[in-house]
């Protein structure tokens, strides 16, 4: 999976999980434990190869770094990839096997759902560690981390509304959502009521069927790449990675890009390739933290409206970050960059200082 980052070198933890009695390969990266245990979901995708699921895990472990630093969160950066069709290859054998390599790193990585996996994925991986997160109410968890998801990109669009129309709304936009997963289809929902036109594109025509039951004001389309070009205001890229590449950036015709998708960016060039075009850019380890927020706040003891509040930061974050590239005359995605890594740096050398 492309990445704007150089990856591998500098993560502090690679592991790989065999299990052959339940078909489990997967990988975990831990890229960071500067600010504590690293946080992240477990993707669940059918790779081509086993390097190119190497390449995501360590490029989601980083941004996962980025947001938890960026949202304010005493969390580091992991992530999880199991390789394989969830709907052919999941059984509770080979989450529990899974469970199992998670409880082994002793807590220093914490799981979550992403890409593939659910809450009654976590429930069961959680029959073998306890270092699992995004787990049903019912277990007392959290829930689906796509709620907090949605309103999170909902409230850094809002943010870039404001920075760049001088109103924080929605209201009399036009928006391409692209992707109805679990985040592009809530934030449909949230822009409508904000008073948003909305154009939403998946190839999943299940996915369109639920959206049209549930917002049937919102225009959809079966081509999310004719988004691109769509006469919008804002594009919201929320399916997988990658989808910002440089002939996308040339195309585009929305000013604003946030969406709720992990690694947006198919190359560093491309962020610069937007603002020279016009385009303000959200970097996505900012806006989307709102899933990671949440399961954040379930690691002790859940409160929905304590999680809540932490996500509604992500407005005045969003606007720090414009305005910091602003001032420092650099993109969004390196001002982003900037202020993480500061964070990183600066709490985790209170390590050095030792607590009997």
């Amino acid at each position: 999976m492309p990445s704007v980052f150089t990856v591998g070198a500098q993560h502090e933890q690679v592991v790989f999980c065999v299990d052959a009695a339940s078909g489990l390969r997967a990988i975990i990266a831990i890229y960071s434990t500067a600010l504590g245990p690293a946080l992240g979901g477990t993707r669940f995708h059918p790779y081509v190869d086993e390097d190119a699921a190497l390449l995501d895990a360590l490029a989601l472990s980083r941004a996962m770094a980025y947001k938890a630093a960026c949202a304010g969160l005493d969390f580091g950066g992991g992530k999880a990839v199991i390789i394989g069709d969830p709907s052919r290859d999941k059984s509770e054998l080979l989450l529990r096997a899974y469970g199992r390599f998670v409880a082994s790193l002793g807590g220093r990585y914490i799981t979550a759902c992403d890409v593939g996996t659910y809450v009654e994925d976590m429930d069961v991986v959680a029959r073998e560690s306890r270092w699992v997160t995004g787990r049903s109410p019912a277990q007392g968890g959290s829930g689906d981390s796509g709620v907090l998801t949605a309103y999170g990109v909902f409230e850094g669009m809002r943010a870039c509304a404001e920075y760049l129309w001088g109103t924080p709304s929605l209201v009399g936009r036009r928006v391409a959502v692209a992707g109805l997963g679990k985040v592009g289809r809530r934030l449909v929902g949230r822009l409508l009521a904000d008073g948003a036109a909305v154009v939403a594109a998946d190839v999943d025509q299940a996915a369109l069927d639920r959206v049209h039951a549930q917002y049937p004001d919102a225009e959809l389309r079966t081509d999310p790449d004719a988004l691109i070009t769509a006469d919008v205001d804002v594009y919201s890229p929320c399916a997988l990675g990658g989808a910002l590449t440089a002939e996308v950036a040339s195309a585009l015709y929305a000013r604003v890009v946030c969406g709720g998708a992990n690694n947006q960016l198919a190359d560093a060039g491309v962020d610069e390739r937007l603002a020279a075009a016009g385009v303000l850019y959200a970097p996505d380890f900012v806006v989307n933290a709102g899933g990671l927020i949440q399961v954040a706040d379930e690691v002790e003891g859940y409160s929905h409206e304590r999680a809540q509040a932490g996500v509604s930061r992500i407005f005045a974050s969003t606007l720090d970050v414009l305005g910091h590239a602003e001032q420092a005359g650099v993109t969004s995605t390196v001002a982003a960059t900037q202020l993480a890594e500061r964070r990183m740096t600066g709490i985790g050398q209170l390590r050095r200082i030792l607590i009997p």
